[in-house]
């Protein structure tokens, strides 16, 4: 009798053990199509709506990750340990924050048709702040242990080591919505600042890590079949660059003098643009090295790097359509609207096809 106990018992969790921290780029991927509509230059009857449906599915998800993650570490303590060692594994710690804040920034913008403007800057302010703890420690510990607990090859650099420097970028985006909410005077300021400074941070790590991948793509050729969707996480940084350009100059003047505001407003179209291009021209090269290796690229957790940093890029181009006015923009964030959904559906789809078939529980080998 024991031990058939014992044996359900391990069927019953042996789905959560190898539950790894790259499950909450789901968070990340349903919650960007939500955003992205919320502030996109085409807005038509019911668009509001679904998307609100959807930042209400990447909430549940969000829940239902965050306790089963619990859960992980309190049953099997040995394996959650393994992912914070392993060294592609504990890249995508930093999905972890970045969810967070995706899913409070759904809720400021779509979350307080349900609950009310107070409830969703409340919940906002607790999921931001927690992602941007979260991601700081990320921004430092993870390039910390690479640097003192790894060897790495000249290969070896692929679009995943952007993800543990790139939620400060999140936060310098997302972070500028709470600005107006903040108190005015010192705080607010130390916010902006905070902000501007998480901006930076991530910026200037983001870009030299491309050039590494930029380097490893010319010398080495593509990453192996079922890490070719990382490529795409180069669009992250860029894409989120470029939007948190755009928010932090929206609230400038809130915390500066008239002259400094138009200085940001300036900004975000000097950098703004010029990042932009570059992330077109990643975003065709990202689409060709995909469609050349089509074939051979298994469905894993990966391809939710097709979700996320392709949001970006539309928010990013909202943004300048927002502070520019040229159309194009407009035309841009739309069209790359389309194809964002079109890949989450596919990939959600893959990813609900996975988790019943039981092929997406299983430990990577």
């Amino acid at each position: 009798m024991s031990t058939g106990s014992s044996v359900r018992e391990g069927e019953r969790w042996e789905p959560i053990r190898h539950l790894a921290p790259n499950w909450f780029a789901v968070v990340m991927g349903t919650g960007i199509v939500a955003n992205a509509a919320g502030t996109l230059p085409l807005q038509f009857p019911g668009l509001r709506g679904a998307a609100t449906g959807v930042w209400a599915l990447a909430a549940v998800i969000l829940v239902v990750l965050a306790g089963s993650w619990v859960l992980h570490w309190r049953r099997y303590p040995e394996e959650a340990r393994g992912h914070g060692m392993h060294p592609v594994m504990m890249q995508f710690y930093g999905a972890l924050p970045m969810a967070l804040m995706t899913v409070g920034a759904g809720t400021l913008l779509l979350g307080k048709d349900v609950i009310g403007l107070t409830a969703a800057v409340a919940v906002d302010w607790v999921l931001w702040s927690a992602g941007t703890v979260l991601g700081l420690l990320t921004a430092a510990s993870i390039p910390y242990r690479m640097i003192t607990r790894h060897n790495f090859d000249a290969d070896s650099a692929f679009g995943g080591w952007l993800m543990p420097v790139v939620p400060p970028m999140v936060s310098a985006a997302l972070g500028a919505l709470l600005v107006p909410y903040a108190p005015e005077g010192q705080l607010r300021l130390t916010l902006f600042v905070a902000c501007l400074a998480m901006f930076g941070l991530s910026l200037i790590a983001a870009f030299a890590t491309i050039i590494l991948i930029w380097s490893r793509l010319l010398h080495h050729g593509l990453p192996p079949a079922g890490m070719v969707a990382t490529v795409w996480l180069v669009l992250g940084p860029l894409g989120q660059g470029v939007t948190a350009a755009g928010a932090l100059a929206n609230v400038s003047d809130t915390v500066l003098q008239p002259g400094d505001a138009s200085g940001f407003q300036l900004f975000s179209l000097l950098f703004g643009i010029p990042t932009w291009g570059f992330a077109m021209l990643w975003l065709a090269l990202a689409i060709a090295v995909t469609y050349h290796a089509r074939k051979s690229m298994p469905f894993n957790m990966t391809w939710w790097g097709f979700t996320f940093p392709l949001g970006c890029c539309v928010t990013g181009s909202t943004a300048l359509y927002q502070h520019s006015g040229a159309n194009v923009f407009a035309v841009i964030a739309v069209a790359l609207y389309a194809l964002l959904v079109a890949a989450w559906a596919v990939v959600a789809a893959k990813t609900v096809r996975g988790v019943l078939h039981g092929n997406l529980l299983r430990p990577a080998n």
